[in-house]
């Protein structure tokens, strides 16, 4: 079973409010008639038998919210269920992350985003959405994280790259033919402004010169490695024009939903 879970939380955004009401709006648009249930490998994603869609979470502030998406997570989890949560910020994937770490050894992440958010403390924020991999990887909670599509690398995030031996792989380097093997179980961290701003305008920080939606679903399927779960965050739908980042991001979530299912 895969549980689908919206977390409407954008208390650490750090420049623009308004990824809190992005799950509902992706999870709309997956829902939409518009477009079949089907991925592109061939599973049907509306399959209730396969298929869970949990309620959005109800979150209190601060670290009590944290400690109950970890909690969260945890328990779906336990159950022996595959998840993938539709955020709300970037910063939901910290307490993520130690929940998939506490069960799967030697977890890797693969990162899609035009930021690394690397860094120490941002704005005085541990837990803003500009530093999850920074809380990640000083917490050894993975073994391996790739991220691709970065295009804002400052000194700072150099340093925090070679701290943790991050393994970045820039705009400016992207190759479209890159195929991705993994060692051990993998999770996928979507955020939406890892795309170009012409595929997804919907987003606090639009960055331009980033992926194409294709780029990232070759990306996906062509990945040789056990796909556990996976977030998609960052979507503002008070920035969408004609509700086109929903209907991308739902289209990678019933990518993700095919890759982790048939891996």
């Amino acid at each position: 079973m895969l549980s689908i879970l919206g977390i409407p939380f954008d208390e650490n955004s750090s420049f623009l409010k308004g990824s809190a009401k992005a799950p509902q709006k992706i999870i709309e648009a997956f829902s939409s008639d518009s477009s079949n249930a089907y991925s592109e490998n061939g599973f049907n994603c509306r399959n209730t038998e396969k298929i869970k869609i949990l309620d959005n979470l109800e979150l209190p502030y601060g670290e009590l919210a944290i400690e109950k998406i970890r909690t969260i997570i945890k328990e779906e989890l336990e159950k022996s269920n595959h998840v993938l949560s539709i955020g709300g910020d970037h910063s939901i994937t910290f307490p993520i992350i130690e929940a998939f770490s506490a069960k799967y050894d030697s977890l890797n992440i693969l990162h899609f985003d035009a930021h690394p958010d690397l860094y120490d403390d941002f704005d005085n924020n541990p837990f803003s959405h500009a530093s999850p991999f920074a809380r990640i990887m000083e917490n050894n909670l993975v073994k391996r994280l790739v991220q691709i599509g970065i295009r804002t690398l400052n000194d700072h995030q150099i340093d925090q790259v070679n701290r943790f031996g991050v393994e970045v792989i820039e705009m400016k380097d992207f190759d479209s033919d890159l195929v991705l093997q993994f060692t051990g179980p993998v999770y996928i961290s979507l955020d939406l402004d890892g795309l170009d701003p012409a595929y997804a305008p919907g987003v606090s920080h639009p960055e331009p010169g980033g992926l194409s939606t294709r780029n990232i679903i070759n990306i996906i399927h062509s990945l040789k490695g056990q796909v556990i779960g996976g977030d998609i965050v960052e979507y503002n739908p008070d920035k969408d024009i004609n509700d086109i980042t929903a209907t991308t991001g739902a289209k990678l979530m019933k990518e993700l939903i095919g890759k982790i299912m048939k891996s």
